[in-house]
């Protein structure tokens, strides 16, 4: 509905498309750099020029096959790539730099190793300024009192890419061991760890973050002082037993953020996992306005055999390359496709198109779309999660994607 496929890759057959999408302009060539899942590659570099013929110029290999590199992010000709291993005290976590100024041969410049005994490295990472990177990590001093928690807020500095320094970190308080604050009680049944997901820091706000925290719900904090965060406002659905606050993503202007939890269970069984619109007009006390609205299908949906519910939305990061979303959500909403919604009144979203194409390589030949960004061009790019590879879109609606 309103979207038209306009050109795909297989990624060398690979897939796995993970939450890291970057775009980059070289003189008249587009450069996408897309992070994996899981192995056996790390990420890939597609030259996207010409839309409907994405040629692969590159792909990186995992050190391991118990190494992951879900995300990444990039500013100028740094790219900063997460690594996480699969269990615990397991080589290679953490994160690498790299210039990138020939996408063809990125160089490493750095890794800053956060492997230890309850560290598991680096799962999502942005890197909104050139400068600091926003890490959902573990490190070898970091001990949860739950091994859920085992992912905190750091920040790096990465003034100088080739010599990486923490610059400070921040943890829900009651999660690691020595916190005088108590433990948090558990979510259930699904208890996903109160852990950090996604932080991302707007252009016009430099002195805020906002973060998923999965079962802590979403945070706002203030990082004027990057060496101590402080914690500004929290809200969960923690009491109603609902988790995995996964991206917020701010629009300040308007006075609101768009909050998207995960859905992680096949064929529905942790609904809801939705977006919600929550108002922020007062940061200290923010409240729910609306969810984006179900599909007309769900139940189909929710029987194809893989998981739909919400995921990752555009996140407005890196605006010389990519849209800055004020009136529009696209999001990924696994089975449900890519899904672009109207949030013009922020009480009511309307639905304004999808794309959902059946993936025979899939379980139950389901589309698992779990990540994306939106060019300034207006182009959606994004990734299916097992075997599609990457899928380049047009939006066609009437109402426009602003």
């Amino acid at each position: 509905m309103n979207v038209e496929l306009v050109g795909q890759s297989s990624l060398n057959g690979v897939g796995k498309g993970g939450e890291g999408l970057a775009l980059k302009l070289y003189g008249a060539k587009k450069i996408l750099f897309l992070a994996h899942e899981s192995g056996p590659q790390c990420f890939s570099v597609v030259d996207v020029t010409a839309p409907s013929k994405p040629v692969v110029l590159k792909q990186l290999p995992v050190e391991a096959d118990f190494i992951r590199c879900n995300s990444l992010a990039l500013n100028g000709n740094t790219l900063v790539v997460a690594r996480q291993s699969e269990k615990v005290g397991q080589p290679h976590g953490g994160i690498t730099a790299y210039d990138v100024s020939d996408p063809a041969n990125p160089h490493l410049l750095s890794y800053l190793d956060l492997t230890g005994p309850h560290s598991r490295g680096t799962h999502y990472l942005t890197f909104p300024d050139g400068g600091y990177a926003y890490l959902s990590t573990g490190a070898k001093d970091f001990v949860p009192k739950n091994p859920l928690d085992d992912q905190m807020l750091m920040i790096v500095d990465l003034r100088d890419p080739k010599n990486p320094k923490e610059a400070g970190r921040w943890w829900l308080p009651g999660t690691r061991v020595g916190d005088e604050a108590p433990p948090p009680d558990r979510v259930t049944p699904w208890d996903s760890g109160f852990r950090l997901h996604t932080p991302l820091v707007p252009r016009e706000r430099p002195d805020r973050l906002y973060m998923g925290w999965i079962d802590g719900g979403l945070i706002i904090l203030d990082i004027s002082d990057k060496s101590r965060p402080k914690e500004i406002s929290r809200i969960s659905w923690q009491s109603l037993h609902q988790g995995f606050m996964h991206t917020v993503v701010p629009i300040l202007d308007r006075g609101i953020l768009v909050a998207s939890q995960e859905a992680t269970k096949e064929e529905c069984a942790d609904w809801p996992m939705r977006v919600t619109i929550i108002d922020v007009h007062n940061e200290t006390n923010p409240y729910p306005l609306s969810y984006l609205p179900p599909a007309s299908n769900m139940a189909e949906l929710c029987k194809g055999h893989g998981r739909f519910g919400s995921h990752n939305i555009n996140l407005n990061q890196n605006p010389e390359v990519s849209r800055t979303l004020k009136n529009t959500v696209v999001s990924a909403q696994f089975s449900g496709g890519i899904r672009i919604y109207s949030i013009k009144n922020p009480e009511a979203p309307e639905l304004l198109g999808y794309f959902a194409p059946s993936v025979p390589g899939n379980k139950g030949g389901a589309i698992q779309m779990n990540d994306l960004i939106v060019g300034s061009d207006g182009l959606i790019y994004a990734n299916d999660r097992f075997t599609g590879g990457l899928y380049i879109l047009r939006y066609t609606g009437k109402t426009p994607l602003d």
